[in-house]
């Protein structure tokens, strides 16, 4: 196959850029980076952007990681994540993406499930030692043979990125930028437990054509991302978005209301990207009038049974676009008119934007048999979510499903024709955006022995919150951390007076 005739990729978009403005600002870190991770913010041109990602693809190549092998990044909402997805597509890798919750339990699974051959951290996270974290998952993992870093004090064994970007290589290889190839693989959990979610760059490109003519967002435009990157969703609404626009990314590591509005006011943002019920706090706090540049604004609403109940929008000089997120299946999108409503959504073909009749189609919504919403389209993976075979004596193969049953409850009705999703999948509890089984808080709360409690209640910000009872608190909290549980867990058996 020619290149000339292949279907862009991530990377081909971003050298499209660069070509044009090389001087341009691509990237911007997060005011409060030293804080996060030790290090200094930064800002990179689309020059300097490049030759790092130039750097850190030598790095992967010269450590022997064949084309098309999987690596894992488990990294903050800074621009190390971006250059590095672009860095390992470049390098002809396909990039596994661990959300920053996830512990040894988690990392394990995930890399095993993957067959990951390295993992990209960050020495220090909010204070959390990540490089210890996935150096202990390595060893579990018989895949991996190499494990990188970017900070100080990284553990022995462990490479460093930011050497490799002091002196960067030479070394490349050549790859067809062709869009239909995996580029990402996320993870689900659904009803059937946890699953492996590969996209091609098409897709996660189709995601984020969806987020950004829905809501408006113009070419050079000046995009604030404060929605953790690491799935499907996170990725298309600020990498996809970013490289769409062909503007500058500004990033936050989630979250602080007062850096955030100073980093917007500095670089004159005029697109937000940030949870829904950030960002409707915000419009409660009148955030929007301290920002007069603000145009656009992209609420991610990882409960999309929400929407409906959610309160008006309110800022006058920028419009308020709601995505519906259904885990790692898919997404879509709906902007909000002059009353601030949350706009109706009636089911079948989707075109971005949706008012505009023949525009190009970012999905379809439908209602399965089962009375869940079901998704269509370019960006949905559906061999991912396939339904294992029936049993039957028949040797006819069954027909594919050519829709992902998002397992969420939906109708529609009958008075306007428009989707309502009702409630999310029966025994899938979320909170934020990490999502696990019911029957998995019953098995760790059984794991603590007598007495010990696990459960998850309803919370209108976040899905749910977890809730945890023990004879001893403190012993249960120690338990969950060498079980290897992340820290809702862990959390969920604090001392009620503690603050948090």
């Amino acid at each position: 196959m020619n290149q000339s005739n292949a279907s862009p990729t991530l990377d081909a978009l971003f050298q499209r850029i660069l070509a044009r403005k090389p001087d341009a600002t691509a990237l911007a870190d997060p005011r409060n980076k030293l804080r996060v991770t030790g290090q200094p913010p930064r800002r990179l041109t689309y020059e300097l952007a490049d030759r790092a990602i130039s750097a850190l693809a030598a790095h992967f190549i010269e450590a022997g990681l064949p084309t098309h092998s999987v690596i894992a990044v488990q990294l903050p909402n800074t621009i190390e994540f971006v250059l590095t997805v672009l860095a390992a597509h470049r390098a002809g890798l396909v990039v596994a993406l661990f959300p920053l919750l996830w512990r040894q339990a988690e990392l394990v699974a995930a890399l095993n499930r993957t067959s990951a051959r390295a993992i990209v951290t960050a020495s220090k996270i909010d204070g959390v030692s990540h490089a210890d974290l996935a150096m202990n998952a390595a060893a579990e993992a018989f895949s991996i043979r190499h494990v990188c870093g970017f900070g100080s004090d990284l553990p022995e064994g462990m490479a460093s990125l930011d050497q490799a970007l002091a002196k960067p290589s030479n070394t490349a290889r050549s790859i067809i930028q062709d869009g239909r190839k995996a580029a990402i693989i996320s993870f689900d959990v659904t009803a059937d437990g946890f699953r492996a979610v590969p996209r091609t760059h098409l897709s996660v490109i189709a995601g984020g054509l969806a987020l950004s003519l829905e809501s408006d967002v113009p070419q050079s435009a000046t995009v604030m991302s404060a929605f953790a990157p690491s799935s499907f969703a996170g990725l298309s609404a600020s990498v996809a978005v970013w490289l769409l626009s062909g503007g500058t990314l500004a990033l936050h590591h989630p979250f602080d209301g007062d850096t955030l509005e100073r980093q917007m006011a500095e670089l004159a943002c005029d697109t937000l990207i940030a949870p829904a019920p950030v960002v409707l706090r915000l419009d409660e706090l009148d955030l929007a009038a301290r920002m007069p540049t603000l145009r656009n604004v992209i609420g991610m609403w990882r409960a999309p049974e929400q929407v409906v109940s959610s309160p008006r929008w309110t800022a006058q000089q920028a419009s308020l676009t709601d995505a519906y997120l259904f885990g790692e299946a898919g997404l879509f999108c709906a902007r909000r008119g002059d009353d601030g409503a949350p706009a109706e959504v009636k089911p079948g073909l989707h075109g971005a934007p949706r008012e505009l009749p023949g525009s190009s189609i970012s999905g379809e919504i439908l209602i399965t048999p089962r009375g869940t919403l079901g998704l269509r389209g370019p960006m949905v993976a559906v061999a991912a979510y396939a339904p294992p075979p029936p049993t039957s004596d028949s040797l006819m193969p069954q027909p594919p499903r050519d829709y992902v049953d998002t397992e969420y409850a939906a109708r529609i009705d009958r008075s306007t024709g428009a989707v309502s999703v009702t409630a999310p999948p029966s025994g899938v509890m979320a909170v934020g955006g990490y999502r696990f089984l019911a029957s998995d808080l019953q098995e760790w709360g059984r794991r603590l022995g007598q007495g010990a409690l696990l459960t998850a209640l309803p919370d209108r910000l976040s899905g749910h919150r977890l809730a945890g009872r023990a004879h001893d608190n403190a012993r249960a909290r120690e338990a969950l951390i060498e079980l290897g549980l992340n820290p809702l867990m862990v959390e969920a058996f604090r001392d009620r007076g503690t603050p948090g």
